[in-house]
């Protein structure tokens, strides 16, 4: 594509400008010169809405700073994370995983002797306390840690989970236990 040859002689002769202006907007001169390169590359790439007989300069200058506005704005919602800490905690479970999990956590509660799934959903799922969880089955609060246990231990083993504590002490097993639970007595 053959540009007349005065349009690129009026880019380069507005290039210190721009990296001027560029410098007084991000006051960072690499990323100004970042600025001023992209700058021209979209000009280039759009030089035919350029009007002749307009100011060069002047034309550059808004295609500079409507760059580094939407590029401020894009910044503006971009969190730094360098180590990726915070990439991390953005981490979603498939959710045929939790599904599958689910079927699978609601069929071992099936099999599980009625007292101790009771006493296991009642400690682990509605947060009671042992002693609490005793009054409500009328037991002791050793009998009620002792099916608690009990209970873990067979829904690992049912489940092949790697340790017991595995199986309600995170949100998402807490949540599957709960659920579970519920859709087996009928509550919604």
């Amino acid at each position: 594509m053959d540009h007349d040859p005065t349009i690129r002689a009026a880019m380069l002769e507005a290039i210190p400008h721009l990296r001027v202006f560029a410098v007084s907007l991000c006051r960072n001169r690499e990323r100004a010169d970042d600025l001023v390169q992209e700058t021209l590359l979209r000009a280039w790439a759009n030089i035919a809405q350029f009007e002749p007989g307009s100011k060069m300069k002047a034309w550059l200058t808004t295609i500079l700073r409507n760059q580094y506005y939407s590029e401020y704005r894009k910044r503006r919602r971009e969190v730094a994370d360098v180590n990726g800490i915070y990439a991390e905690t953005l981490v979603s479970v498939p959710g045929q995983m939790i599904s599958v999990q689910y079927r699978e956590l609601r069929a071992a509660l099936a099999r599980l002797p009625d007292e101790m799934c009771e006493a296991l959903l009642l400690v682990a799922t509605s947060g009671l306390s042992y002693s609490d969880a005793a009054r409500i089955c009328g037991c002791a609060v050793g009998t009620i840690k002792s099916r608690v246990n009990r209970a873990r231990e067979r829904l690992a083993a049912m489940l092949s989970a790697e340790e017991i504590g595995d199986l309600v002490e995170d949100a998402i097993g807490r949540s599957i236990v709960t659920s579970a639970e519920r859709e087996r007595i009928h509550i919604y």
